[in-house]
């Protein structure tokens, strides 16, 4: 394993400071990223690899921080499987597919990631070479479950009714849909791991809109199972849920390195959540980089003190940085980070 603080801490490790990256930190806040976006549509940028490598090394050059993510998107794959998405401006992913019996998800193409995502694979290839020596590269998917309700719900939804309708009254569809999106799922990271990717991700955006028993029974399997598949020797996979306080217990259970926590829980309550020596990440409210700089450095100081009490803590915010956030203000947060969260 190289010597980067951000690898070493996300396998428990002691590090000189807390290392930080940034949720979305390659994005619409940036100027730098906007003049790219103004002459190419989102989805081009993501499947021409010279222009995600350019976002993807931004915050690096720009931020500081200790560790670059694929500029991406977690629908990517879903596309690979032949349902037709469109990113419509102010509405978010729309989806062409439909899943209402068996037959649609038997047409869903399982598919060879080098092949229908080689682009994604290239642009790997070519950021670990500009990285090297700087920062390790992270990778990403979507998890299972939160792939299965875009594709279901068709984009995003308030309440998922369509997704519990599947989940609840056709749960043999259901199983096979989430089977399906759990090969995907691996075969699509363990492709970017042979490309280069230093460490993974698995974003489970929407698993806080289950119960505890709800997740235990028709979302914990799968993750689990992608995680136990992943061909990763020194590669640490990082789970990160949304809105998942209450799930906390049992994402000790999936076998993850790190656990990203989102800003609705204190992070010394999490770590006791998840059991007490557990590497975690996060967790400030993205909105607190509105903050006045000493105000953030202040919520900082808090957010690092009480990762002390994981085995290692991984800075972060607890969900992506907003488009009208100041870069001045994700600046001094990792300057701020780096300063006090010194061993």
């Amino acid at each position: 394993m190289e010597n980067y603080r951000f690898l070493r801490a996300c396998f428990g490790e002691t590090t000189d400071t807390v290392p930080i990256w940034i949720m979305r930190q390659a994005g619409r806040y940036m100027p730098e990223y906007q003049e790219v976006r103004q002459k190419h549509s989102f989805m081009e940028m993501c499947k021409t690899p010279d222009l995600a490598v350019k976002v993807t090394l931004l915050p690096v050059d720009i931020l500081g921080v200790d560790a670059a993510i694929l500029f991406s998107d977690i629908l990517i794959p879903v596309e690979a499987m032949g349902i037709p998405v469109e990113f419509v401006e102010g509405k978010g992913p729309v989806l062409g597919a439909k899943i209402r019996d068996e037959s649609d998800v038997e047409r869903l193409a399982e598919f060879d990631p080098a092949e229908k995502t080689g682009f994604v694979m290239e642009a790997v290839r070519i950021l670990r070479k500009e990285l090297e020596g700087k920062v390790p590269l992270i990778g990403f998917s979507g998890a299972p479950f939160t792939l299965a309700s875009y594709i279901v719900e068709g984009g995003s939804s308030k309440n998922f009714i369509k997704l519990k309708t599947l989940m609840y009254q056709a749960p043999d569809i259901y199983r096979k849909l989430m089977s399906k999106l759990t090969r995907v799922v691996t075969d699509y990271l363990n492709a970017q791991i042979e490309a280069g990717a230093q460490a993974v991700q698995l974003f489970d955006t929407w698993a806080g809109i289950l119960t505890p028993s709800d997740y235990r029974e028709y979302v914990l399997p799968y993750t689990r199972k992608v995680i136990a598949n992943l061909k990763r020797d020194e590669v640490p996979v990082i789970h990160y849920a949304n809105d998942s306080a209450t799930l906390l217990p049992l994402f000790r259970e999936l076998g993850a390195d790190v656990y990203g926590i989102d800003w609705r829980i204190n992070l010394d309550d999490a770590v006791e959540a998840l059991g007490g020596d557990v590497v975690v990440q996060g967790n400030m409210d993205p909105t607190a980089l509105f903050y006045p700089v000493e105000k953030i450095e202040k919520i900082a100081g808090d957010i690092i003190a009480r990762g002390r009490k994981a085995r290692a803590h991984i800075f972060n915010l607890g969900h992506g940085i907003l488009p009208t956030t100041d870069p001045e203000h994700a600046r001094a947060l990792v300057e701020a980070v780096h300063r006090l969260g010194k061993k």
